[in-house]
C-alpha cells in the first residue's frame, strides 16, 4: 500500500470498495454501516437506462443525508461514461448539489488523458461557482478498455485531481475479445493468469506517477476461495485494494490487503537490524540467516506504513 502524498494531501485506505447501485436506496444505509473502507454509489452499469435520472437523485440525497465520512468511509460516485448522454448531468448535478459531501468521482472507460481533463475542468468550474475548496473533489478512473490500457501511462501522468486507477476486468475482457464470460475469474485454457500482464502494466503506471492502484470486481460472490485467490494475486503485485460487489466480499478484501501481523513484525525487525548496522557503520546486516540492505528497508517501510495507516483509520484518525 502506497502512502505517497496524493492530491490535496489525501491518503486514503481503499482495501475494500463496496459497489452500491444508485437505483436501490434501500442499500445505502447498509453500505454506510458496513466494514468497507470505500463505497461508490453507482450510476453506470448497475443502473438501467430508464432509471438513470432517478438513481442520480437518489445518490445526491444519500450524499447529503448520510454522514459517510463520520462512519469512516471514503464515498465516491461512479458516473456514466463520457460517450453517453448521462455523463455531463451526472457530474454537474452530483458535484453542484452534493460536492461538499463527496470525496471522489469515478470515471468509467477512460481511454485517453483528455477524458480526465474534461472532468477536471468541469469540477474546477463547479468548485469555483459553488464556493467549494479548490481541488476538494478527487478523480479516480477505470481502465477497462484496450484503448485505456494502451494509454495507461499517459493517463496516470495526468496529475491534478487524479488519485487512483481501478482495473475493470469485465469490460476489459470484452474490449480485448477475451474468451471468457466470467468476471475476474481465470480461463483454464490459459497457462496461468490471463490478467497478469494488464494488472502489472497498470500497477507500474500507478506507482510511477503516485496514483493508487485498485483491483476490480470478482463476479461470483458465492466463490470466496476464488475471490481470495484473485485478491492475493493483486496484493502480491502491489495493489492496495479490491472491489466488493457483495457485502460478503468486504471482510475478504480487508483481510488480504492488510499486512499479516507476522509480516509486520518481521518488517519492524528488519528496520531495527538495519538501524543497528548503520550505527556500527555497516550498510547491510543479517537477519534470520539472510542478508538485508537498503532495498530491504524500503520494502519493510511500505509494510510498516500500511499497518500504521490501517491502525490509524481503525482508531478513528484516518487521514481523509
Amino acid at each position: 500500500m502506497s502512502h505517497t502524498q496524493y492530491p490535496g494531501g489525501r491518503r486514503r485506505i481503499q482495501r475494500s470498495e463496496l459497489a452500491v447501485p444508485g437505483s436501490n436506496p434501500a442499500l445505502f444505509a447498509k453500505a454506510a454501516a458496513s466494514a468497507a473502507d470505500y463505497v461508490f454509489l453507482d450510476l453506470e452499469d448497475a443502473v438501467a437506462p430508464a432509471d438513470k435520472e432517478a438513481a442520480r437523485a437518489n445518490v445526491i440525497a444519500a450524499l447529503r443525508d448520510t454522514d459517510w465520512r463520520g462512519r469512516g468511509k471514503t464515498v465516491s460516485v461512479r458516473i456514466n461514461g463520457i460517450d453517453t448522454p448521462y455523463m455531463y448531468r451526472d457530474l454537474i448535478e452530483v458535484a453542484e448539489q452534493a460536492g461538499g459531501r463527496l470525496d471522489t468521482i469515478l470515471i468509467p472507460k477512460v481511454g485517453v488523458p483528455a477524458d480526465v481533463y474534461l472532468a477536471d475542468a468541469l469540477l474546477t468550474q463547479i468548485e469555483s461557482a459553488k464556493g467549494f475548496a479548490a481541488g476538494s473533489i478527487g478523480l479516480e478512473v477505470l481502465i477497462e478498455t484496450a484503448l485505456g490500457m494502451a494509454n495507461v501511462e499517459a493517463i496516470a501522468a495526468c496529475g491534478g485531481r487524479l488519485e487512483a486507477m481501478h482495473f475493470g476486468v469485465a469490460d476489459y475482457a470484452a474490449s480485448c475479445r477475451a474468451r471468457t464470460t466470467v468476471i475476474g475469474g481465470l480461463n483454464p485454457d490459459y497457462p496461468g493468469d490471463q490478467w497478469h500482464s494488464a494488472l502489472s502494466r497498470m500497477l507500474a503506471a500507478c506507482r510511477a506517477y503516485g496514483v493508487r492502484a485498485i483491483d476490480g470486481p470478482f463476479g461470483d460472490f458465492g466463490d470466496a476461495d476464488g475471490y481470495m485467490l484473485a485478491a492475493r494475486r493483486a496484493a502480491a503485485l502491489g495493489y492496495e485494494g479490491k472491489w466488493a460487489i457483495h457485502p460478503s466480499q468486504i471482510a475478504l478484501a480487508n483481510e488480504v490487503f492488510s499486512p499479516p501481523p507476522a509480516e509486520v513484525e518481521r518488517a519492524r525487525r528488519i528496520l531495527q537490524a538495519l538501524e543497528e548496522a548503520a550505527e556500527q557503520g555497516r550498510g547491510a546486516a543479517q537477519l534470520d540467516g539472510r542478508m538485508i540492505d537498503a532495498a530491504s528497508a524500503r520494502m519493510a517501510e511500505n509494510i510498516v506504513a500500511a499497518d500504521d495507516a490501517i491502525a490509524k483509520k481503525q482508531s478513528g484518525g484516518a487521514d481523509k
